[in-house]
């Protein structure tokens, strides 16, 4: 299905929808065998095209290259290759006059989608008869829910940004007509909270076309997934990067509106808090358990097992395969080159659930060996998250084209290391195994078919915590925040605050710093540490240099701490993106972002 931009009021259908930006002269001139936007809206099939066109933009984020920057430009992850765009962004090669990863207009095309479906769909002659208003109102739902969440990813992206409400841009429009200005990320914050509440009245519990669910409905808008984004827009709100920062203070429209709110108000977090429980109240997921009782195996089944009972918002259509490619060793026929950071293994608790920095387990002397393969004492240990996320060196990996589990080996000279390919090593020593499909491919060089799965963008897991983190902030030692943060800990293996050798956090700030290990370890991959770090205003202290092994070296000597690459964060500048010059240009009320 093609996507383009929507400019002018008639589009023309094909068999499958086309949006066009010619001008209107062409479009009045309609062939005999296609029909017009005004009867694309009268006909049940083409408006449901419309519909699942709107969808199409949501990102897909386990395509790393185009659609995703969050996981290689923060501290967990190191990309190799530096064709790719990563690379330039990790440098500090952007800027207005070179927008990478620009999806300033691509998410405002998809909202002028939704805005113009929400305006049209009403009095569809075809829907009406067949399936009645409450299809009509469902559909809207599910266009309002796709806006407001268009309008998250921008505001996640780039602070405050223009809010265009019910407006169409007719075709004819003058350019002075188009001229809006940024409103206040509170502004923003209320506009897209009340959308999604209004998605949420609509919105059924369980994906469906009519009320029957099936596995084609999969992946629509439900009532979870609107209470879902909600939950993550107000925790973000509450956050110190937007809840009084008095460091942007000089950040103003061109009408000296305050564009980023100077006072701290406490009742965000409570906000935030009563956002996260309510998804909790729905009573619609639960974490996902293996059925083996298996910690690993749980962990790993929350994005192997497609449309299990912990996931709220995925994607059904995405690139996973290709993730497991870049993310498997040579020896799986894989690319070699999503590389874990050191930063992020010592992040991984040891199995008596603590910190590696308070843990009498923790050992960086010597080996063990394991099945008759002598793996380094860094990695024995360690909670089950961590041999569900990372191949280390020497562990055992199974999966595409290696029929039979095998140990692998990143040294220099060895069958994933360095000297075996120019390009395809990890620099780090480490490469991802969280989210990698197991299936086997033989001969395919790791890009055959995999099982399809579904992509994970919100699931319960987070809600979690996020709750844990809000309720902390509003009302310090309240019982939930400790429930839940072990509800995640028991699902992991890791034994949970309160026991005998582990006490509960005693202070808002302990627990605090224990909530955000929790997100770091569990959260892990998923794209939500870059936003983490930058709305509690720690990227400035966590990012910089990267560290893995020494990739140059064998034995003992590759298992030193080495500086693999920067990854640059310029304060305020890296705080957001930056509008894209030529968007600029056209857009004489929108002041650009700090830095830029």
């Amino acid at each position: 299905m093609k996507n383009t931009i929507i400019k002018c009021s008639a589009v023309i259908l094909t068999v499958t929808l086309l949006f066009s930006s010619s001008c209107k002269k062409y479009l009045d001139q309609v062939p005999n065998d296609r029909i017009t936007i005004e009867q694309v809206f009268q006909k049940k099939g083409p408006s449901e095209q419309y519909l699942a066109n709107i969808y199409s933009y949501v990102d897909d984020l386990s395509e790393q290259w185009t659609q995703n920057p969050w996981l290689g430009n923060a501290d967990e992850v190191d990309v190799t290759w530096s064709k790719y765009t990563i690379y330039d962004l990790n440098i500090g090669n952007i800027g207005p006059s070179n927008a990478i990863f620009d999806r300033w207009n691509y998410y405002y095309n998809g909202i002028r989608a939704a805005t113009y479906f929400l305006n049209h769909i009403d009095g569809n002659a075809e829907i009406l008869a067949l399936n009645g208003q409450q299809l009509i109102d469902q559909y809207k739902a599910e266009a309002r829910f796709l806006r407001a969440y268009f309008y998250f990813l921008l505001m996640r992206q780039y602070g405050p940004v223009v809010l265009v409400g019910e407006k169409e841009i007719p075709a004819d429009a003058t350019a002075d007509a188009m001229q809006l200005p940024r409103s206040s990320y509170d502004d923003c914050v209320n506009y897209v909270n009340s959308e999604l509440d209004k998605a949420a009245a609509v919105l059924p519990p369980v994906a469906s076309n009519n009320g029957q669910a099936s596995d084609v409905q999969a992946g629509r808008a439900t009532i979870g997934m609107a209470l879902a984004v909600k939950s993550r827009l107000l925790l973000y709100a509450a956050s110190p990067l937007y809840n009084g920062n008095t460091e942007y203070a000089s950040f103003k429209g061109q009408d000296g509106k305050q564009l980023i709110n100077q006072t701290y108000d406490l009742q965000k977090w409570k906000k935030a808090a009563d956002a996260a429980k309510a998804v909790i109240d729905l009573g619609l997921y639960q974490l996902y358990k293996d059925a083996s009782g298996d910690p690993v195996k749980s962990y790993q089944g929350v994005f192997l097992q497609q449309w299990n009972s912990e996931q709220i918002f995925n994607r059904k259509s995405n690139s996973l395969p290709t993730w497991d490619t870049h993310c498997m060793p040579r020896q799986a026929g894989g690319w070699d080159g999503i590389g874990v950071t050191q930063e992020q293994v010592d992040a991984y608790f040891m199995k008596d659930g603590k910190p590696i920095t308070e843990s009498s387990l923790y050992s960086e002397a010597g080996y063990t060996s394991v099945n008759g393969v002598q793996v380094y004492n860094m990695y024995i240990n360690r909670e089950p998250r961590f041999y569900a996320s990372v191949t280390y060196n020497n562990s055992v990996f199974q999966g595409g084209n290696m029929q039979a589990a095998a140990p692998i080996s990143f040294f220099v000279s060895g069958p994933n290391g360095k000297n075996g390919h120019p390009t395809d090593f990890t620099k780090t020593g480490y490469l991802v195994r969280k989210n990698v499909g197991t299936q086997t491919n033989a001969g395919s060089g790791g890009n055959g078919a995999q099982q399809a799965r579904p992509l994970a963008l919100f699931r319960l897991g987070e809600i979690y915590l996020n709750y844990a983190e809000a309720l902390n902030e509003f009302s310090p030692g309240d019982a939930d925040i400790v429930k839940y943060l072990n509800l995640i800990r028991e699902r992991a293996g890791v034994p949970q605050y309160g026991t005998t050798d582990l006490p509960v956090p005693p202070s808002q700030s302990d627990m605090r710093t224990r909530i955000r290990q929790e997100r770091r370890v569990e959260l892990a991959f998923e794209s939500n540490r870059w936003f983490d770090i930058r709305r509690w205003k720690i990227a400035a202290q966590v990012m910089g240099d990267v560290h893995g092994m020494n990739m140059n070296k064998d034995g003992d000597d590759f298992y030193k701490r080495t500086v693999v690459s920067n990854h640059l964060f310029r304060s305020p500048a890296s705080y957001w993106f930056p509008i894209s010059q030529y968007d600029m240009d056209r857009s004489k009320l929108v002041v650009q972002n700090p830095g830029w």
